[in-house]
């Protein structure tokens, strides 16, 4: 149903991140061979113990053109929540001049806590002007009080993440991500498939979190990433961007 529509995708990681083994050329390059039009590169924040240092994502806006290869690159990250209070491991000066902004859990930044801890720190996160998705939050380490945050992102006007990562590396996630994706349907609240790309074949490949979301027939138009227009919008809305 969407995998010939989608366009971008938004969170990938280069050798930056150390457990990545792609360059963002290499990256960008095949998301041109395989007709992405939008590829964000999505490096994980500093605090992550193999992660560029903040200089990195200082310098992104200034260093990568905008457009590589015929493909629109979104300079971005994808930050640490550090708390439970939704710290994010980059100050708002610094996301403020970033493109695009995907925040996750990780052990290695912050231990598990409770689901009321969890739900404090979405809700913090959704209401953060700077925070474009919310990153592969199906882990059950990490649950929250998913229809009262997902409510939460649509009235800020959050993305949800599909991740396909997820199917292969977090396979605990899965039951909880089609969970999150059902309530996303239920609340009209958009989301964006994702690779989560850690080498560029990875990149645009997304077979499982695509059947899953057909599996539950989740709405065409409620994946973001699928659809230019809506995208564009997005972009130009939150970040002033424009889309050609």
């Amino acid at each position: 149903m969407y995998k010939h529509q989608i366009f971008a995708d938004t969170h990938t990681h280069t050798l930056a991140s150390t457990h990545a083994y792609s360059t963002l050329t290499e990256n960008v390059r095949y998301a041109a061979q395989i007709g992405l039009k939008v590829l964000a590169v999505t490096d994980h924040g500093p605090k992550n113990k193999d992660a560029p240092h903040e200089w990195y994502f200082r310098n992104l806006k200034t260093s990568v053109p905008e457009v590589l290869e015929g493909v629109r690159v979104l300079r971005g990250v994808e930050a640490n929540i550090m708390d439970y209070e939704g710290t994010l491991d980059l100050d708002d000066k610094m996301l403020k001049e970033l493109e695009w902004v995907v925040v996750s859990y990780h052990h290695c930044n912050c231990t598990a806590g409770t689901l009321e801890q969890h739900t404090n720190a979405y809700l913090n996160l959704a209401k953060n002007p700077w925070v474009d998705v919310i990153g592969h939050s199906g882990s059950p380490d990490y649950i929250y009080d998913y229809e009262t945050c997902i409510k939460a992102f649509r009235e800020f006007g959050k993305l949800v993440e599909i991740n396909q990562h997820s199917f292969h590396v977090r396979k605990a996630n899965i039951k909880n991500c089609a969970e999150i994706a059902k309530l996303c349907k239920k609340h009209q609240v958009p989301v964006v498939v994702n690779s989560d790309a850690h080498f560029y074949t990875q990149i645009g490949d997304f077979p499982d979190a695509l059947a899953m979301l057909e599996e539950i027939s989740f709405p065409p138009e409620l994946v973001l990433n699928s659809n230019f227009d809506r995208f564009a919008e997005y972009l130009k809305m939150r970040k002033g961007i424009v889309l050609k």
